[in-house]
């Protein structure tokens, strides 16, 4: 058999967005998949993939289904087929390059991907003191489970209060603004304007979920319901993840896409997924603004496919908080004023928990039909910059096939790592910080600092005028007296 034959393709894409009121008329989540499938089906003209599938694979979700690729597979027809969950933690490309490699080496023709969440349905239920009622399913086993080899997040983060995501990236962020030299000011503009751009894609594309474009101002500041969470960012500077949406994504071999009769114009083709497994926890890392696995990612796939990145005409690059967004902007090299995302981003476009990029995909996927003979690059984090994706999608297959690639030794070998203690006492130097909010007001001031003899201590300091200072002036690169887990005072 040709290796023609076997190069992946994807024909079929499927999105599903709910705004139902009503908690009870709802769809929950394995439904909102299943649909998504249907549509993807439907959109390749071609029901009978979904009976055809040897592989149904679900990225984990906030549901607590045991098994959704099998309540997905009995629902579509495709009862024959194996299951896979992917943990939290494991990149949402992970499932993609799996599969497309399948099909590449032939053990496998048809694969569904699918994910969803129905985050609004559940909020709408504790509104109404009405519910929203989930099937349960606890006794299923996937065929096989996909977890991530480590932890996200260290013990000491958490002991100092950095649980969520938005402390961890405002961290970054503060790091970055400070590397690049910008003042206080001059870095809240870029990051609204930044911000604001995406909204305005959002509002062009159809199935986002707030297609109400804003102002850079509505960005950066704190009123009309737009409250600080972890200086310097904002709610709508946040991922929007109280959503209804789901995606389905139908890849299989070019043999089988011209057996079936699938039209040329549904031929999608991944030409490369590069992808860095290594996890190393946000404070541990030396220089704490970088993220060597877009370096090595972006590298793996330009070189695979033989192009650059001022080859790809359309992006959509993870876009969970604003720091994100800029890093991959400085290791992919990318340097023009084209959009960087073709749904409008996590924040508008809505982002499901653990889905968005299966959502990023599909949008991607009309885009390229538009735009026959182009490239679109579409990029994944899980975690905090700890691991990364790149994937790259022609209407065109690549010449030299389709490949696969980890990075994860390269990225290991040029992350700096550092001890990170919970407690010190004396000077050091304040690598980064940011400012944790509990309502209008601020709780703690987090800082990341740098002690003489390499080692980095964490350090949780409730004195609101040290809060107001750091939202007022740079604090990295101060010097700081640290007296314990909880002191720290401006030298």
């Amino acid at each position: 058999m040709s290796r023609d034959a076997r190069t992946p393709v994807l024909v079929g894409v499927g999105t599903v967005q709910q705004r139902e009121k009503d908690p009870s008329l709802a769809l929950e989540p394995i439904s909102l998949m299943t649909l998504a499938l249907e549509r993807a089906a439907e959109d390749a003209g071609s029901p009978q993939l979904l009976e055809r599938a040897g592989l149904v694979t679900v990225p984990r979700g906030f549901w607590s289904y045991s098994d959704p690729g099998r309540l997905v597979a009995d629902a579509v027809g495709a009862s024959q087929a194996r299951t896979e969950v992917a943990e939290l933690g494991v990149l949402q490309t992970t499932i993609l390059g799996r599969a497309a490699q399948a099909i590449a080496d032939g053990r496998l023709d048809v694969a569904l991907v699918t994910g969803g969440e129905a985050k609004y349905r559940e909020l709408r239920g504790k509104i109404t003191g009405a519910g929203a009622a989930i099937r349960q399913q606890s006794d299923a086993t996937p065929d096989s489970v996909l977890r991530p080899q480590g932890e996200i997040l260290s013990p000491i983060e958490l002991q100092r209060g950095l649980a969520m995501p938005v402390g961890f990236y405002a961290m970054v962020e503060n790091a970055m603004r400070a590397a690049e030299g910008q003042s206080l000011d001059q870095h809240a503009d870029d990051v609204a304007r930044l911000w604001a751009g995406m909204s305005e894609v959002a509002a062009r594309n159809s199935n986002a979920w707030s297609r109400d474009a804003v102002t850079p101002d509505q960005v950066r500041k704190t009123d009309g319901g737009n409250p600080m969470l972890a200086f310097p960012y904002t709610k709508r500077h946040n991922s929007q993840w109280n959503v209804d949406q789901a995606a389905g994504l139908i890849l299989c071999s070019l043999e089988t896409a011209r057996s079936l009769g699938i039209p040329r114009e549904k031929w999608v083709f991944p030409l490369a997924i590069a992808e860095s497994n290594h996890m190393t926890s946000l404070t541990e890392r030396r220089a704490l603004h970088r993220c060597y696995g877009f370096v090595h990612t972006g590298r793996a796939v330009f070189d695979q496919v033989g192009c650059d990145i001022a080859a790809v005409a359309h992006r959509e690059l993870y876009s969970c908080f604003p720091s994100a967004v800029r890093s991959q902007l400085r290791e992919l090299e990318i340097c023009d004023d084209r959009p960087v995302t073709v749904t409008g981003g996590m924040a508008f476009a809505g982002g499901p928990l653990n889905n968005f990029v299966l959502q990023g995909i599909a949008r991607m996927i009309e885009v390229l039909r538009g735009d026959p003979g182009s490239r679109g690059l579409v990029t994944a984090i899980s975690g905090i910059l700890t691991k990364s994706a790149v994937s790259l999608w022609s209407t065109e297959p690549a010449d030299r096939g389709f490949a696969f690639v980890d990075v994860s030794k390269e990225t290991a070998a040029d992350l700096e790592t550092v001890e990170v203690v919970g407690e010190a006492q004396g000077q050091a130097t304040i690598a980064s910080y940011t400012v944790l909010f509990a309502g209008e007001a601020p709780l703690k001031t987090v800082l990341a600092c740098d002690l003489d003899d390499g080692r980095r201590a964490l350090v949780s300091n409730a004195d609101p005028e040290l809060a107001a200072t750091a939202m007022r002036e740079e604090l990295c690169g101060r010097t700081v007296h640290l007296s314990g887990t909880d002191r720290a005072e401006l030298v």
